[in-house]
């Protein structure tokens, strides 16, 4: 298969649904991270477009809080009928920006689109309640209003779900929406500009921003009290940094940061489904998923059965560019990221970690790092505190319940936690023990459009998807009458 870009994606900035394409502006390369070949040039936007989105979007901001929610609902709806008319084209635009397999790209393509069905369908749910005041003085009347412009900043990893699931509910609570995509992936980002603008989306409610500097263009924003509210999903590092700047206008904020999610594995779990599950829960994405199982915690008397099932499964794993037939596993997203990958596996290696397969970077082109099981990893290792982002499973073991809890509860995250047990009283026990937004029982996919997404502790607040997730862009007002 060829391994050339679609023809006709967007290069150039959207601003406020216009396509902008100076000839004069600097431009950044994005590139194949399994070739390292250059897949395009994207226009590089400065600190003062931002500023002129957002002027766009304060413009625009009053006629669309207006807009009926039957209007918004229907062009939200024609677009999730566009993306999922055009899935192939940005299928392939996400495997070749960032590396995922077809399969598993055509996947986030189904999934993202899911997100602007699902607004659309709440545009029009969006509530209120009256009841009588106690004393009789009169009525009590809660009203929701959009809560004005946003900012949102998507990551790489999900270059399209993590954006449809800003975009679609900001434009159904009746918010215009500034997007900063990451530079790595910029492409499906203003291939979905097109969508909207073809969606018939009125002027100044969308503006797409690819930048390679990220703070200056941010920076701006957020000194500017115009802009109510910020979205991010990244590192907690950036996430922490966000909340600061937000603090000096008061700016709304959700932030979806990283995970360290803990996998534990009962002695009494059905052991075909736990590796099933380990699979799915690490090997999503390739690893690179803040919902990533990154500590196994293995029952010690079924430990080694686990393992090497688990090794046997990972070894069979063959690494390819992600349009290529057969490909399970594509590269990591840049030469850094899998540098990083390396260090933390050669660290836990020279700790005393046992190597069951994997572990070594292959020669050749491409960021590719093979998919790794490592055993008998020591407590102190930095492995098991840090977020992985890469195809490595690590496994260390537990006696009881009450030590797999303190385990898994030993981080500072806490995004999402899985648990495989046949005990429907210890699985209900145990998760409620566990200190995480999200529990899978028995499964490891958590996602799911119609199911609120968020972290605790350093993985963040606020909720994505589900009906939670328009409330992140409502304000409440009470009416005395």
């Amino acid at each position: 298969m060829t391994h050339a870009l679609p023809v006709g994606v967007p290069t150039g900035m959207w601003l406020g649904g216009k396509q902008i394409e100076p000839e004069d502006r600097a431009r950044f390369p994005v590139l194949d991270p399994a070739t390292g070949e250059i897949l395009a040039e994207v226009v590089d936007a400065e600190a003062a477009d931002g500023l002129q989105a957002l002027d766009l979007a304060v413009a625009a901001q009053s006629d669309w809080a207006a807009t009926a929610p039957r209007v918004r609902s229907e062009i939200l709806r024609t677009a999730f009928d566009l993306v999922v008319e055009r899935a192939e084209t940005f299928a392939r635009v996400i495997s070749l920006e960032m590396g995922k397999p077809l399969a598993e790209a055509r996947g986030e393509v189904t999934y993202g689109a899911e997100f602007l069905r699902w607004f659309a369908e709440e545009a029009v749910r969006i509530g209120g309640r009256t009841t009588s005041s106690p004393s009789g003085s009169g009525r009590i009347l809660v009203t929701k209003e959009p809560v004005g412009p946003v900012l949102a900043i998507t990551p790489w990893n999900f270059p399209l779900a993590m954006a449809t699931r800003k975009i679609g509910p900001a434009l159904a609570a009746g918010c215009p929406i500034i997007v900063k995509p990451a530079a790595e992936t910029p492409l499906t980002m203003l291939l979905l500009g097109r969508v909207f603008a073809d969606a018939g989306l009125p002027d100044g409610l969308l503006s797409i921003l690819p930048t390679t500097d990220a703070a200056a263009l941010t920076g701006p924003l957020l000194a500017d009290p115009r802009l109510r509210k910020v979205t991010f999903t990244g590192s907690t590092g950036v996430g922490k940094l966000l909340v600061r700047q937000s603090a000096d206008n008061l700016q709304r904020t959700s932030m979806e940061l990283g995970g360290n999610a803990p996998f534990l594995v009962f002695a009494d779990a059905d052991l075909d489904a736990a590796v099933d599950g380990a699979m799915a829960a690490k090997m999503r994405n390739g690893g690179e998923a803040c919902t990533a199982a990154n500590r196994f915690l293995v029952a010690r008397e079924i430990a080694d059965e686990f393992t090497d099932r688990l090794t046997t499964r990972m070894s069979a794993l063959r690494c390819g560019h992600g349009l290529d037939a057969g490909t399970d596993v594509g590269p990591l997203i840049t030469d850094r990221q899998r540098a990083r990958v390396d260090r933390l596996v050669t660290d836990a290696v020279g700790r005393g970690a046992r190597l069951r397969t994997g572990g070594r970077i292959p020669g050749g082109p491409g960021s590719f790092y093979p998919p790794t099981v490592l055993d008998r990893v020591p407590a102190d290792a930095p492995i098991l505190r840090e977020e992985i982002f890469g195809p490595v499973a690590t496994v260390t073991t537990f006696d009881d319940e009450d030590e797999a809890i303190t385990s898994a509860n030993d981080t500072e995250y806490g995004l999402v936690a899985y648990l495989f047990t046949r005990d429907l009283d210890r699985a209900i026990r145990v998760s409620s023990a566990l200190n995480a937004g999200m529990v899978g029982v028995n499964r490891g996919v958590v996602s799911d459009v119609a199911a609120p997404f968020g972290g605790v502790k350093s993985s963040g607040f606020g909720r994505e998807g589900a009906v939670e997730g328009i409330e992140e862009y409502l304000d409440v007002k009470y009416i005395a009458v």
